[in-house]
């Protein structure tokens, strides 16, 4: 497991040192002048000079690629261009918005979605099962903005029962905030409900059919049991990566359900300043949400062991 780990950690270091190329040239070497970009049509050449300072693009690119590493390793994301504060202040400000709808749609994703699928499967071509496989077609191939306003237009413009956007801090009390929190929740988790119960539904079924099963049922064990502690069990495995990469893949739905939703999060953020062109922010984001998905993905990995001891590295 040492050596594993290890190995992981060096090929996360190899990973985000090629984000960080990426991230660092997407600016540098894209069409025109960024400077120009960010100043805008009507900028003056004074103007265009003084971004250009501020940005350190006059120095040579592998000058400015270690100043930004540098800058990076020490906690330093860079400033706003048109906020003038800090980026990782910027974005520490707009965490508890995304981090609560994240939570709370991955929350209710995992438990509908296994729920659904273990149902799906131990009911195998009856009426609940094509119900609930209709219902991950469907929800896995409707865009989310399209069920935000579909939800927006029943539960807020038509029957007022909760509001239509924004957000309330936790502060204000749990009521607020959840009730805040319900459509946005309900829009991203759709389509991630639909993909774990699929996936779920495949991994324990393909398990139900395996001879200890039947040996099992052969020796009366009850339904609960077989379940839940042959066949969950034993199909963890595919589902613990479903959750792994929907949970990493997350911030694609965050920023369109913060937009719909009008959400003060990262997202909005990210929408924000790609409108300004705001790259200091867009690169911030970037690598915070590129570390987030490699460490999901090392935890997920090394999470296998816990639901198959027959897996070892």
């Amino acid at each position: 497991m040492g050596s594993y780990i290890l190995r992981r950690c060096v090929s996360t270091i190899a990973v985000m040192a090629m984000v960080g190329i990426f991230v660092f040239l997407l600016l540098r070497l894209a069409p025109g002048d960024p400077a120009g970009m960010i100043a805008g049509k009507s900028a003056t050449a004074e103007m265009i000079a003084g971004i250009r300072e501020q940005l350190g693009l006059n120095d040579p690119l592998p000058v400015q690629f270690i100043r930004w590493v540098r800058d990076l390793i020490g906690g330093d994301f860079g400033t706003s261009i048109f906020a003038g504060r800090p980026v990782l202040e910027l974005i520490s400000q707009r965490l508890e918005p995304t981090i609560s709808l994240s939570i709370l749609t991955m929350t209710v994703s995992v438990t509908v979605g296994v729920s659904f699928g273990v149902l799906a499967a131990w009911r195998s071509g009856g009426l609940v099962d094509r119900i609930l496989t209709a219902f991950a077609t469907i929800g896995f191939s409707v865009p989310v903005f399209v069920v935000g306003f579909f939800l927006i237009y029943v539960f807020a413009i038509s029957t007022r029962w909760l509001p239509v956007q924004g957000y309330r801090s936790i502060d204000y009390g749990f009521g607020p905030w959840l009730v805040h929190l319900i459509l946005p929740t309900v829009t991203l988790s759709v389509p991630y409900i639909a993909f774990i119960a699929r996936i779920a539904r495949a991994s324990v079924l393909e398990v139900l059919s395996e001879d200890y099963m039947r040996t099992a049922a052969a020796k009366g064990a009850s339904s609960y049991s077989m379940l839940f502690h042959h066949a969950l069990k034993n199909a963890g495995v595919p589902i613990l990566t479903v959750i792994g990469l929907s949970f990493a893949g997350l911030i694609g739905g965050v920023v369109i359900t913060e937009t719909v939703f009008n959400i003060p999060g990262v997202g909005r953020l990210v929408v924000d300043a790609i409108n300004n062109r705001d790259y200091p922010i867009i690169q911030g984001v970037l690598i915070l949400v590129s570390g987030l998905y490699v460490l999901i993905n090392l935890a997920v990995d090394l999470s296998y062991t816990l639901v198959d001891p027959r897996i070892r590295y």
